[in-house]
């Protein structure tokens, strides 16, 4: 089969894609949750497969499949036991699917079927640019804490939404926890004081809570919440629904422990950067 350069793309994550993009079938080794499906969607991606994090708390790690299938784009997932979430090589190379949307079983896509196969057939397929995508909700928030008179916890559903401006803050964020391709400086964009994920039930090879070490070696606060205890992709379940099931040598020095709420847990970052 004769694929033109755009016809299949590997990314590390869903934030990669640009309008360039538009009409390409997609392996993007992101979460399944409704905010990176949108995301996609809006890029005007003809089909994608995720990686199914774990699945979790509401089936959110595969959430965004439905959204798709609402758009009638093909859309799928990986099992998170079968290639690293964040490693979009890995994915293709490993990857089976664990979940399929109704647009992409249409095609011949099947659970169990692999990663590598199932872009073949949907780039063989004759596939429109998918339809932009409902409006979100506001996808930042501030919480203001209880501990620390006028500080403030700063909550978002994607770790790429990190600025400048949040250097040395407490954010919460509702991203994997896993590198992007292994690279460490991946594990955030912005030297904050601390930085909380989610698990995406940890996956092959640990692959849910890589940052952890990485952040370790930046002198940042790093932890992650269970996948079944918040819905992935979402800021403010993560912080208002969310138990520490991960964190490293940085934040336990700091007063994190497994178990936690996370509120307990950004109040003790919130308590030790003073």
């Amino acid at each position: 089969m004769s694929l033109s350069p755009l016809a299949m793309i590997t990314l590390d994550s869903v934030t990669h894609l640009t309008p360039a993009h538009r009409g390409a079938v997609v392996y993007a080794a992101s979460h399944g949750g409704t905010y990176a499906a949108a995301y996609a969607a809006a890029k005007g991606i003809a089909a994608i497969i995720l990686n199914d994090a774990g699945i979790g708390r509401e089936h959110a790690g595969i959430a965004g499949l439905d959204l798709l299938g609402d758009l009638r784009v093909p859309g799928a997932a990986i099992a998170h036991t079968s290639a690293r979430i964040g490693d979009g090589r890995d994915g293709v190379a490993r990857g089976i699917l664990s979940t399929v949307n109704a647009p992409a079983s249409a095609l011949g896509l099947t659970v169990g079927m692999s990663c590598r196969e199932a872009l073949e057939r949907l780039a063989g397929a004759a596939l429109n640019p998918a339809p932009a995508p409902p409006l979100g909700d506001e996808a930042r928030h501030e919480i203001a804490s209880d501990v620390r008179p006028g500080a403030k916890v700063i909550v978002m559903d994607s770790a790429s939404l990190v600025t400048p401006s949040d250097a040395g803050a407490v954010v919460v964020t509702a991203s994997h926890g896993g590198l992007l391709g292994g690279r460490p400086e991946t594990a955030i964009k912005v030297p904050v004081f601390s930085a909380v994920y989610n698990d995406a039930a940890i996956g092959v090879d640990g692959a849910g809570i890589g940052r952890l070490p990485a952040l370790d070696a930046r002198g940042i606060a790093g932890a992650c919440v269970s996948a079944f205890s918040a819905r992935i992709g979402d800021g403010l379940s993560t912080y208002h629904d969310g138990f520490i099931s991960a964190l490293n040598e940085t934040a336990t020095r700091h007063g994190g422990r497994i178990g936690q709420s996370a509120a307990e847990f950004c109040d003790a970052m919130l308590a030790a950067s003073l």
